[in-house]
């Protein structure tokens, strides 16, 4: 699903964000990617989500090429891809049901379609029946997990997560990373997680450790 081979990230004011980064997650595979502030793994996310773009090296994404992705294609990869931040940019004056919808909205759904689609995935975070709310009105986790269920309301087969739960406390963080990776595993996704939570982490399988822009520990290229 994902290949990194020898993909190396460099910023002209900041230097190396990321040094020859090989790494392979299988179709339907899920793995937490660790490391201290300023280690690269916004970055490493970001390539795969062709907002950045690797200085070296090549990274494939459902056997396509990044390294090679016209501009053209960038709004078409993306479409495989579902992202969740930190701060999830959730759109305050819209209601939960619109937040979520936006993804199909933009791909051309049909109406009946965006709200049946809607509907299942607010369900499958715990939130139905709060398409009529406005994000204002719901707590920190429940903001969050409007954010998972935009993130997978297109059915994407990858899901990019970028410390999901930086910004709550350490029982509603408990609550909504569970229910992420609950939604990971039912729906069969591939997942890469970056969290600095080595707690949360450790209590999965697969783990990618990054050490100034390095990989130091992870899954060999070659799996």
């Amino acid at each position: 699903m994902i290949r990194f081979d020898n993909v190396c990230k460099r910023y002209p004011q900041r230097g190396d964000a990321l040094q020859g980064v090989s790494f392979h997650l299988p179709a339907g595979a899920m793995a937490f990617l660790t490391g201290h502030s300023g280690a690269g793994k916004s970055t490493l996310l970001k390539l795969i989500a062709l907002i950045e773009r690797a200085t070296r090296g090549q990274l494939f994404l459902d056997g396509e090429n990044l390294s090679r992705t016209p501009k053209r294609r960038i709004p078409l990869v993306r479409r495989k891809v579902g992202m969740i931040f930190q701060n999830h940019h959730l759109l305050f004056d819209r209601t939960v049901a619109d937040n979520v919808a936006l993804p199909l909205v933009i791909a051309g759904y049909r109406h009946q379609e965006i709200t049946r689609r809607v509907r299942a995935a607010l369900a499958k975070v715990g939130l139905q029946g709060k398409e009529r709310a406005f994000p204002i009105t719901l707590s920190g986790g429940e903001q969050q997990r409007v954010g998972i269920a935009r993130a997978v309301v297109n059915k994407p087969p990858l899901l990019l997560a970028d410390e999901p739960t930086g910004n709550l406390d350490p029982k509603t963080s408990g609550g909504v990373f569970a229910a992420l990776v609950a939604l990971v595993r039912a729906e069969g996704l591939a997942a890469l997680i970056a969290t600095h939570n080595h707690e949360l982490a450790a209590q999965m399988d697969r783990a990618l450790v990054l050490h100034e822009g390095k990989l130091v520990e992870g899954l060999a290229a070659a799996e």
